[in-house]
């Protein structure tokens, strides 16, 4: 591994160059501690140039490189406001300080995410408080060559190693090694085939019919020889149609194989990773690298390389053919080759750069269709049916004219290909002509030699029109690797401990987390829970309630401190064993679209139907199931939708009984439902939490009552910790929001008493 590559650089203290960093010398005393020191890359709203903010824990300062009176001073105790507007193609971050007009920076689009962290930094800064950046900026343009990327922290299609991408793709093909091979060897077999009887018409009509206009062979004798040649182009005609029908049932099983395995590949790695790599794409890209990428690289795959093989074959061969009957003649086919190389190789990069941005096109069409479909609730709840039709519209528009671009370009690019061919064949008639004349070629070879011209730039044609083939594929393939590389969760780590049986002591030592380790979102938290112990985490939207519950679960690592289970780290705990021993009930709990039976078995698939009537009964859910006509077995709909909501956390609830798990989640498992469904969600909670360790989330803070303990989260920290009369008694935060929230529904109450 490249050790240079292993240390991130942090994007908000960039360095400086020498005649910007002699200037701040000039101003910047040695006590003063750089926090941000960013360049921006417009001058003014109007030009481009570099500018520089340098932020120190005193002041701010903005440093033009050239040019001596380009430095502008504001100390951080006298700025009130920082914000950032966005621009027509750029934005600007403004600090307006107590006298005079606010102070300006100006960037272009490709900088707003960052300066948009910078302004946020700045306005900590002035109000004393801790400076929080992120260690990462999405990434808009590719660093190694400045272009725009098709996608944020996506991938460069322009600097992706061709041979490399060949090698990956070709992979694909490895476990049918010897199908391929025979694919190949059919497909060379059936090159070779087709450049036969071109030669034998050459001698028909040179040793056939020619001799016998002119009275030098007997008719007779003609007559033989004509039907065996025909009899040979007919074998040979046979035995190629042989040949591709072979050839055809190998490429049909292969195409079905190769397919499965490349759909798979990337099922399963996408299955297996963390939940970083979700939070960063959108559902419709994914789903795009199913259905667009991975076909296009299937098509690749079992029509691309053997078609580019049998192209290749074919070209050398008539070539040799060509300068073995008449080496004059052929350099005269071969004078527009150069100009039809040349153009295609300028043309290559061209056509990826539209085709790229034909699927970044694609990908923002599927993500809207996906989002549209998902919240067709939300959409008619608020009548906004011709709102998303005019998005859609105006997606799709985005798509066609990316798509129109790219076809003229390819098709403008095609038709001077034919024209640059037939060049040649000009000038073969004019110069086969002249020598037939003079009697120093024969009719017959120039035929041939005409129609092998014609063979010979099919794969020229081909070679020109797979500067298109390749970069659709290439552009695919080159997303589906990047899900594909994507570091997996350690499922397999072979130095994990196997723990089939914990206890459930959770202990918090100094733990600090951010989604974005520049911004952590809990801190410093220090927190022991004994087995069977349950915890009620209360705390404002924000605090960090959820984030505990997901380091618990190992979707993320602490970033410091320790989170130990039964005395060990999580991180050395294998993860199978820890989630197999985790039990969720969500909010909304997601059901999947099949019946109730395999919904509740979901969590542990060879659990009994005994133990499913038990574990539906405890979680009071066995009523309503029977009252159905199919019982357990009640398709529930996609995302149980043929549910209601307090039959779908009942659900959830007999799930996580069936699954019988030593730690337990409850995260608002009753809040979106009515008082009597409540009623019955919590019988059946309290049921489910008994002997087990139980972190809850709840919006009333009344259901958390019979909590062992009542952990209160503020701005990231343990601000209490108690039962829920203790905190009351107390009268701090956890007080004021039960007071809140009791005022607030009586208010509720005596609104609705007046309606």
């Amino acid at each position: 591994m490249d050790m240079g590559a292993a240390v991130k650089k942090d994007p908000f203290l960039e360095s400086l160059p020498r005649p910007v960093a002699a200037k701040l010398k000039g101003f910047k005393e040695e006590t003063e501690g750089v926090r941000i020191q960013v360049a921006t890359d417009m001058a003014d709203s109007q030009s481009f140039g570099e500018r520089w903010l340098v932020v120190t824990d005193r002041r701010l300062f903005f440093i033009s490189e050239e040019g001596a009176d380009g430095t502008v001073e504001i100390p951080i105790d006298r700025v009130r406001e920082v914000r950032t507007q966005e621009l027509v193609g750029g934005g600007v971050l403004e600090v307006e300080t107590e006298e005079g007009p606010p102070a300006c920076l100006h960037y272009s689009s490709t900088l707003r995410p960052k300066f948009a962290e910078v302004a946020d930094g700045i306005r900590h800064l002035s109000k004393g408080e801790e400076l929080a950046l992120p260690t990462e900026v999405e990434r808009i343009r590719c660093e190694q060559c400045g272009r725009m990327l098709p996608e944020k922290d996506g991938i460069c299609p322009f600097c992706i190693r061709i041979l490399d991408t060949i090698k990956r793709i070709a992979g694909f093909l490895s476990p049918y090694r010897w199908k391929v091979i025979a694919l190949m060897a059919t497909s060379v077999a059936m090159t070779c085939l087709d450049l036969i009887p071109y030669y034998l018409i050459k001698d028909i009509i040179d040793d056939v019919l020619k001799p016998s206009i002119d009275g030098l062979l007997p008719l007779e004798r003609g007559i033989e020889l004509l039907g065996l040649f025909v009899l040979g182009l007919v074998g040979i005609r046979l035995v190629s149609w042989c040949l591709n029908l072979f050839n055809g049932f190998l490429r049909a099983d292969l195409a079905a194989w190769t397919g499965r395995d490349i759909r798979s590949q990337l099922y399963g790695n996408i299955q297996f990773l963390p939940l970083r790599f979700y939070e960063r794409r959108k559902v419709g890209s994914l789903i795009s690298r199913f259905l667009n990428d991975a076909d296009r690289l299937e098509t690749f795959l079992l029509f691309g390389l053997p078609y580019v093989l049998t192209n290749a074959v074919m070209l050398v061969a008539i070539l040799g053919l060509l300068l073995y009957m008449n080496w004059e003649l052929t350099l005269y086919v071969l004078v527009p080759v150069p100009f039809i190389v040349l153009a295609s190789l300028k043309k290559w990069d061209q056509l990826r750069r539209y085709w790229n941005r034909w699927h970044a096109k694609w990908s923002r069409l599927s993500t809207h269709l996906n989002e549209s479909i998902n919240g067709i609730r939300v959409v008619k709840a608020f009548a906004q049916e011709q709102r998303e039709e005019r998005r859609f519209r105006s997606r799709n528009d985005e798509l066609r004219d990316a798509s129109v671009v790219a076809e003229r370009v390819w098709f403008i690019f095609y038709a001077v290909m034919n024209f640059l061919m037939s060049l040649g064949i000009f000038l073969v008639w004019y110069f086969g002509g002249r020598k037939i004349l003079h009697e120093e070629l024969t009719l017959g070879v120039l035929m041939a030699f005409v129609a092998y011209i014609w063979q010979l730039y099919r794969p020229l044609q081909f070679f020109s029109q797979v500067n298109n083939f390749l970069t659709r594929a290439f552009a695919g393939a080159e997303r589906i690797f990047e899900v594909i590389d994507a570091k997996p969760e350690s499922f397999d780590d072979p130095q994990a401990m196997p723990i089939p049986d914990l206890e459930g002591r959770v202990v918090f030592k100094d733990a600090t987390f951010g989604y974005d380790p520049g911004k952590p979102v809990i801190k410093d938290i220090d927190l022991q829970v004994e087995p069977g112990e349950m915890i009620g985490l209360v705390g404002r939207s924000g605090v960090g309630k959820s984030t505990m519950i997901n380091l618990i679960c190992r979707f993320y690592d602490v970033d410091r401190g320790v989170l130990e289970i039964d005395g060990m780290d999580i991180r050395s705990i294998r993860l199978e064993d820890l989630r197999n021993q985790i039990g969720m009930v969500a909010q909304e709990s997601f059901l999947f679209d099949g019946s109730i039976l395999e919904n509740i078995c979901y969590g542990r698939p060879e659990g009994s139907f005994e133990e499913v009537l038990r574990a539906s009964r405890a979680a009071n859910a066995h009523e309503f199931i029977i009252a159905r006509p199919d019982g357990y077995d009640t398709v529930v709909g996609e995302r149980g939708g043929k549910l209601s909501g307090g039959e779908k956390q009942r659900i959830a609830i007999a799930r996580a009984i069936l699954r019988d798990p030593k730690i337990l989640i409850l995260d608002e498992a009753t809040s979106s439902v009515d008082t009597p469904t409540e009623k019955k969600l919590q019988e059946a909670i309290k049921r489910l939490v008994e002997g087990r360790t139980t972190f809850a989330i709840a919006h009333r803070l009344s259901t958390l009552r019979n909590a062992d303990r009542l952990v209160v989260l503020d701005e990231g920290k343990i601000a209490e910790v108690g039962t829920h009369e203790e905190l009351m008694a107390h009268e701090g935060i956890f007080f004021k929001l039960v007071k809140t929230q009791q005022e607030t529904t009586s208010v509720m109450a005596v609104g609705g008493g007046k309606e």
